[in-house]
């Protein structure tokens, strides 16, 4: 890709996917859930603010909540499909030609996600790419080009829902993020929420 052409932080809209179910969480909304007196979601915004100014939120219930936090809020257009809904719904709506996905549940995000993505794509015509934590790819740490929305709608129109198996069709290009994996460290369980309490 040549310098003319090159992406910028601005070209890109940060999504940050707090429309599951939290079926492990017994149920409650992840984004909302809190870790050392903060929902989750407030912990990804405040790694997300000094790599973005394009910032869009995709749920699905406790809406005026998420509302408190001043960012648009995107919800499925698909029901029952997982984050590849929200995904699909924030490619239809967002207004940039890339797509930053975050999970709400992932409190210590790479504060140079952004920006490592950036220097990967800049080498390549490639239109995907995810996060790799030296052990094993991160589906929903990736940046889509608004291109493959085609291809992601009829992926989840065959009720289709793995997200990592849609990247691989595509060809997603991993970047490297082996020197931080604990930046990805999800939290899922209520016995890893506890966990990482305890260290702070």
């Amino acid at each position: 890709m040549s310098a003319i052409n090159a992406i910028k932080p601005d070209d890109i809209t940060a999504v940050i996917l707090a429309g599951g179910e939290g079926r492990r969480m017994g149920g409650l909304d992840k984004g909302l859930i809190e870790l050392d007196g903060k929902p989750l979601i407030e912990h990804v915004i405040a790694q997300l603010i000094p790599q973005s100014s394009n910032i869009i939120i995709s749920a699905n219930r406790n809406l005026e909540h998420y509302q408190t936090y001043g960012y648009p809020i995107i919800l499925d257009q698909i029901k029952n499909q997982g984050p590849l809904a929200g995904i699909l719904s924030a490619l239809l709506q967002c207004k940039s030609d890339w797509l930053l996905t975050v999970p709400c549940d992932s409190p210590h995000l790479p504060l140079d996600l952004i920006q490592r993505i950036i220097n990967t794509a800049n080498q390549t015509s490639a239109r995907l790419f995810t996060a790799h934590d030296g052990h094993r790819s991160q589906p929903l740490f990736s940046m889509i080009h608004r291109d493959l929305t085609d291809s992601l709608q009829a992926y989840l129109a065959a009720n289709n829902q793995k997200a990592g198996l849609w990247l691989a069709r595509q060809g997603t290009v991993n970047v490297n993020f082996s020197d931080q994996p604990n930046a990805f460290i999800n939290i899922n369980t209520v016995d890893t929420l506890t966990t990482l309490q305890k260290k702070t």
